[in-house]
């Protein structure tokens, strides 16, 4: 009665999607450092981003699973072709996670910092570049350069259960920036899950020693993307990007990290 047209289904993109996944010819090796590693799936949905771009790529992803704890005694990061440093809360594992950016930084490692792992890219940074003595006021509140604050309508909050900035935020993306060129519009929209953040009184020095945020929220603020224009490809963000990560439409920050990493590593 509706006169609907019966068609076949086209899957060869499916199918071209599911080869890739099974045989992916570029094996990388990429670091996940983090504080939950001993569960995988504390990291699934970066490990299904991993998949999506790793597709696009005719990749193949082997995930390097780096308790952060132990870097803080020894470096395990020589071989690996890529670092993650995931989302994650307090002062376990922090000190790994900053040894395990710089490591990155220094070498020309491809690097992907996601919510925590952006904010120690500043910490990093911050520390090594700056020369601040400097931390977040989440792990040490009495620091002597607060480069990472409190959000200011989280300050009075007491009862901390479903406060964070949560959801979907929009996001301003520079023009000439690595990120504009993998988003390719100027305003995007990605999801979050934090209560710190830069603090604003260390951008401008910040950005005149080469940091440049790509990202920043609408009340221009609140910085969201963060790069390093001179490496192969150095990014984090406060949001969580593979939480728009979708077969055959992977996120863009992780297409680029992958996309780096095989460059990197095949030419």
């Amino acid at each position: 009665k509706l006169s609907l047209q019966y068609k076949d289904a086209d899957l060869e993109k499916w199918r071209k999607f599911v080869d890739r996944v099974k045989n992916g010819e570029n094996l990388l090796n990429i670091a996940m450092v983090g504080k939950y590693t001993a569960l995988g799936d504390s990291y699934i949905s970066i490990l299904e981003a991993f998949r999506h771009a790793s597709a696009e790529l005719n990749a193949k992803v082997n995930v390097v699973w780096i308790e952060a704890e132990e870097i803080e005694g020894e470096n395990k990061l020589k071989n690996v072709d890529a670092i993650l440093v995931p989302g994650g809360f307090g002062e376990r594992g922090a000190e790994g996670k900053i040894k395990s950016i710089e490591f990155s930084r220094k070498n020309k490692i491809p690097f992907l910092g996601i919510c925590f792992g952006f904010q120690l890219a500043v910490v990093e940074y911050g520390r090594n570049v700056l020369g601040l003595d400097c931390h977040s006021t989440e792990i040490k509140p009495d620091t002597k350069h607060p480069i990472i604050k409190i959000l200011p309508e989280q300050q009075e909050i007491e009862e901390l259960g479903g406060t964070m900035r949560l959801g979907a935020e929009p996001i301003i993306i520079k023009e000439g920036t690595l990120t504009f060129s993998l988003y390719r519009k100027k305003l995007i929209y990605e999801r979050h899950r934090h209560r710190y953040e830069v603090n604003p009184d260390y951008i401008e020095k910040l950005e005149e020693n080469g940091l440049v945020f790509s990202g920043i929220a609408e009340d221009k603020i609140r910085m969201e993307i963060l790069e390093l224009p001179e490496h192969p490809y150095f990014i984090a963000s406060q949001f969580h990007p593979e939480f728009k990560s979708y077969p055959l439409k992977p996120a863009p920050l992780f297409y680029g990290f992958i996309n780096s990493a095989v460059k990197n590593k095949y030419g």
